[in-house]
């Protein structure tokens, strides 16, 4: 573990940018402003922002990876390993790779759900980001119930997610481009998908009382929980009931603003900051922002998004940088349970990013401290003293 010393850079301290120094010892902040020390590394960090890491509680990139094209697959550990890279480059320290298990084969399959669950805990040791599993569990899979059970008892889930897909998939049935794709991704033909769906709704009534036991258990484990796409304050306020509080991309307005009113962390997609609006059609996450309706925001499918996003929100005026860093940074760590990061601050974990804005919109990772350890750096002149140097990592397009 090499002790560290960030010098001339702007500090994000609290809710102000303060020309000052980090010093990090030990894998924690050990001071912020001390006097200059011997550390076995210095970072000349001038004309750059030194930031808290990103934290992205809902990240599904990696399915990109897995599956670039309908029906093309590569290893598990080749695509954790290629998401890896791209999320440190972009500023992530802290990734939940959100898993969704649905009834549905392929690619959102129960063996590819137990495969990437056992990728990601025998590699964690080895990738740069601290690698965490998002389970997303549609609550029609009924049959997944007594494994999912027996991971949240054994402590294998760190965030776990309600969603509901099965309305859309049913609508989409006559609607070709969106029911081909969900057929390419399950690689049924059209029919058997048509016959699953059809199977697969007849055990509605299964569905509440299964939702109602995953979420005791995973309260009596203390996993955090996410409902996902909440329609209506009603559905928002039956899983809080539950003990589920974090809505994630909630559907309207009215939604948002009841779960704001009850203290709930809110989820929305960074890539609708960037983009300047939902791809769905739905809320805009940028509105929400500035009614205070929104507290996290998630790289969603996108991992540059929440890098990109907190500029763009400073830009449009909607926050100031203190304020939107936040979302990425120190409040999905809370919503997530993570209090030891999030912000620069004594004995708080060191996880930091040295970013060049001099470009608007246009935000650069020049360097990524993961627990104390130099995991990125793409100028390696700013590096002083006798530290290993990493090779600078190349960001895939």
């Amino acid at each position: 573990m090499n002790d560290i010393e960030i010098i001339n850079g702007c500090v994000l301290i609290n809710t102000s940018l303060e020309a000052t120094s980090v010093q990090i010892v030990g894998g924690k902040i050990a001071a912020t402003g001390a006097p200059p020390r011997r550390a076995l590394c210095q970072i000349d960090a001038r004309d750059l922002l030194v930031l808290p890491g990103i934290v992205d509680i809902h990240g599904d990139a990696f399915e990109r990876q897995m599956m670039p094209r309908a029906g093309v697959d590569f290893a598990i550990d080749i695509a954790l390993a290629e998401s890896d890279r791209q999320a440190i480059g972009n500023g992530i320290t802290t990734v939940f790779h959100a898993t969704t298990w649905s009834w549905e084969p392929g690619l959102r399959s129960a063996e590819n759900a137990q495969l990437l669950l056992d990728a990601i805990e025998t590699m964690r040791p080895i990738l740069t980001a601290d690698t965490r599993f998002h389970l997303r569990h549609e609550t029609y899979n009924l049959d997944a119930e007594e494994t999912l059970l027996k991971w949240i008892a054994a402590g294998r889930i760190h965030l776990f997610a309600f969603n509901d897909h099965m309305e859309s998939t049913i609508a989409s049935l006559d609607k070709p481009r969106k029911r081909n794709r969900m057929v390419e991704r399950t690689g049924l033909t059209g029919e058997a998908f048509d016959a699953l769906v059809a199977d697969i709704v007849t055990r509605a009534g299964e569905v509440p009382p299964s939702i109602a036991r995953l979420a005791s258990a995973a309260h009596k484990a203390g996993v955090r929980m996410l409902s996902h796409d909440d329609e209506s304050p009603h559905m928002r306020n039956d899983f809080r009931a539950l003990g589920v509080n974090i809505a994630e991309f909630p559907v309207n307005e009215e939604t948002a603003h009841a779960a704001t009113q009850a203290g709930d962390f809110i989820v929305f997609g960074a890539p609708n900051v960037v983009r300047g609006g939902s791809h769905t059609g739905w809320t805009k996450a940028t509105d929400m922002i500035a009614k205070g309706y929104c507290s996290v925001l998630a790289s969603d499918y996108y991992y540059p998004a929440p890098l990109l996003a907190a500029f763009r929100l400073v830009s449009d005026g909607v926050l100031p940088l203190s304020q939107a860093w936040r979302l990425i940074s120190e409040t999905p760590a809370l919503a997530a349970g993570l209090s030891d990061r999030g912000v620069i601050a004594g004995n708080r974990r060191a996880d930091i990013i040295l970013v060049d804005n001099a470009v608007a919109l246009r935000p650069r990772v020049v360097a990524v401290i993961v627990n104390g350890r130099l995991r990125y750096l793409s100028e390696p002149a700013r590096l002083q003293g006798n530290a290993d140097t990493p090779s600078p990592v190349t960001v895939a397009a």
